[in-house]
This record gives C-alpha cells, sequence and structure tokens, in this order.
C-alpha cells in the first residue's frame, strides 16, 4: 500500500507564514502575510489554503493582512469526527477572526468557502466587514435553485450541475472515489469545472497535483465529504429548518459576487438570486473565459477585484 501523505506537507513555501490558531475547541492552520485590515480567505471543496496563493501576496501587497485557513478537516488542520454543521462552521470562522487579534474581517470564499462567508454573515455579524464570494451563491438562493431544478429534465440545471454532493451522500464509497488512483477524481472534477484556458496552460497538471496530494492526507476525503452530507441531510431534518430561518436574516456587510462565465458547477441563476440577501450593498462581476476558480484561472482580473471592492 502507498504511503499517506503528512499533512505538514500542504505547508507549501512562499512569501507567507505558516502558523497554527486555536479556534473553536480546534486547531485550525493558517498562512498569513501582509499588515492591515484582516481578510480571512476561506477554501472550496477538494482545496486547502493554497488556493489563495495569488490572493495572499496581491492583497498583502494592497495594504492588508490576508489569512488563508484550511477549514476544519483539511490540509494540516484538526480532522475531528464531528461538528461539519453550519453551526460548528460558522463558529470556527468566528472564532478564528478572535484568535487572530481582530474584531472584524473582510471575509472572501470560494464555493464551499463562499456559502461559510454567507452564513458567518448572517450568523455572526458583528465579526464581518464584508463578504466577498466566487462562484458561492447564497445557500438559501442555492437550496431554491436546486429544488427547483430537482424536478426538470433540462441538459443544465442546478440540481444536475451538482450532482458530486448527491453522489456523497453514501457512506464509504464516496471516500473510495475521491482518493483512488491517487486523488484522480479530484483532477477529473478540477478539469471539468474549469475553463479551458486554465486546463490547457503548462501549470494546470502541476496545480492539480497539489490538490491531489492534499486530498490523501488521512482523514480529508472523508472529512470533506462530511460537509456535503450534512448539507443535504439536513434539509430532512428540524435542524435544517433552523439554519433556513437563522439564514433568512439580510447581511449588514456590502457583499461582491464573482463568478466564472464558463462555471458548469454554479449556475447564473443561483448566483443572480442571491442579491436580495445584501442589504448594504451587492456586487457582482463576471469573468470571462473562465470556469469554477476564477481566483486561480484568472489570478490578476480576480485579486484586482476584490481589492477594489475592499477599497
Amino acid at each position: 500500500m502507498t504511503a499517506r501523505p503528512e499533512p505538514s506537507t500542504v505547508r507549501i513555501d512562499g512569501p507567507w507564514a505558516h502558523r497554527d490558531v486555536y479556534a473553536n475547541g480546534i486547531r485550525l492552520h493558517v498562512a498569513e502575510t501582509g499588515n492591515g485590515p484582516l481578510v480571512l480567505l476561506l477554501h472550496g471543496f477538494a482545496e486547502f489554503w493554497w488556493s489563495w496563493r495569488h490572493q495572499l501576496t496581491a492583497l498583502a501587497d494592497a495594504g492588508y493582512r490576508a489569512v488563508a485557513v484550511d477549514l476544519r478537516g483539511y490540509g494540516d488542520s484538526d480532522k475531528p469526527p464531528r461538528g461539519y454543521d453550519a453551526w460548528t462552521l460558522t463558529g470556527d470562522v468566528a472564532g478564528l477572526v478572535k484568535s487572530l487579534g481582530e474584531d472584524k474581517a473582510h471575509l472572501v470564499g470560494h464555493a464551499w468557502g463562499g456559502l461559510l462567508a454567507w452564513s458567518v454573515g448572517a450568523m455572526h455579524p458583528r465579526v464581518v466587514h464584508s463578504v466577498t464570494a466566487i462562484a458561492g451563491p447564497h445557500p438559501m438562493a442555492l437550496r431554491t435553485q436546486i429544488r427547483r431544478s430537482a424536478v426538470r429534465r433540462r441538459a443544465h440545471n442546478q440540481a444536475r450541475a451538482l450532482g458530486h454532493v448527491f453522489r456523497a451522500q453514501v457512506p464509504m464509497l464516496p471516500e473510495r472515489w475521491l482518493t483512488r488512483d491517487r486523488a484522480a477524481t479530484v483532477g477529473d472534477l478540477m478539469t471539468r469545472f474549469s475553463g479551458p484556458q486554465w486546463t490547457e496552460s503548462a501549470e494546470f497538471d502541476g496545480v492539480v497535483a497539489k490538490y491531489r496530494n492534499a486530498m490523501l492526507v488521512p482523514g480529508v476525503a472523508h472529512s470533506a465529504l462530511e460537509y456535503y452530507r450534512w448539507a443535504l441531510r439536513a434539509q430532512l431534518r428540524g435542524e435544517g429548518r433552523r439554519f433556513a430561518e437563522a439564514m433568512r436574516r439580510r447581511l449588514n456587510a456590502p457583499v461582491l459576487q464573482l463568478r466564472g462565465a464558463l462555471d458548469p458547477c454554479i449556475l447564473p441563476r443561483a448566483v443572480e438570486a442571491s442579491a436580495p440577501w445584501a442589504a448594504r450593498g451587492h456586487r457582482l462581476i463576471t469573468v470571462d473565459g473562465v470556469g469554477h476558480y476564477p481566483h486561480q484561472e484568472a489570478p490578476a482580473a480576480t485579486s484586482k477585484a476584490i481589492v477594489d471592492f475592499l477599497s
């Protein structure tokens, strides 16, 4: 059997410092650089802090303290058996802001991290200056679009676009699906969700190799899937109704949404339907020629949009 990589292998060197921060009862690994107002970067499914490598330096150069975290269960952060529900995850982020010595932060999230940023804004508004969601619609907007499209037979609908979420619901088999052939599924998903300019670039294979390695860290595959299991199963339980009630509060913080024009995973209607939940202003930017990962496919344009919004 091939040995699994150590969690410390995700501590990739660069113009940032790695350290551990304790928040909400667990240890979270972060990479940080720069000085100024805090910008907390939250990654998406099957990634880790390194997905923000371009934004870490761009935000630091623009006068911000940029911190990218390995979310609970990912990378070199703790991987407890429980705590992948919205209340605990938002508590992780709110606690991390405080543990970093700040009262508030600008939250920037991609995909699941974007949904989490929306959720923290609604459930812990006192720690949030602003929310930037990249390929991450408001959870209630996404739920509505999934429900509306689930019964439709059109080729393009939101339920079908998130087929990997539904595949995650059975026990054990999805973990094998994610990790077989040295996590080849991670590469397959990234190729399918990305625009052709990035998948055909010289850097793409090297980038994917890092995400495949990170998925093979013991405990990561199970933890990553637990996010999706809770999100779907909660809809059938009372906690799902309680979460929906909490998320009906409009955000009292400015919101930037950014999406790739070629994103096959999060469709335009879900993103556009998120605007009513932003009480203090909402801005939507579509980046042409890129898919589900604008912050990596078009890092300069994405970083500029974030900096312009924050300033």
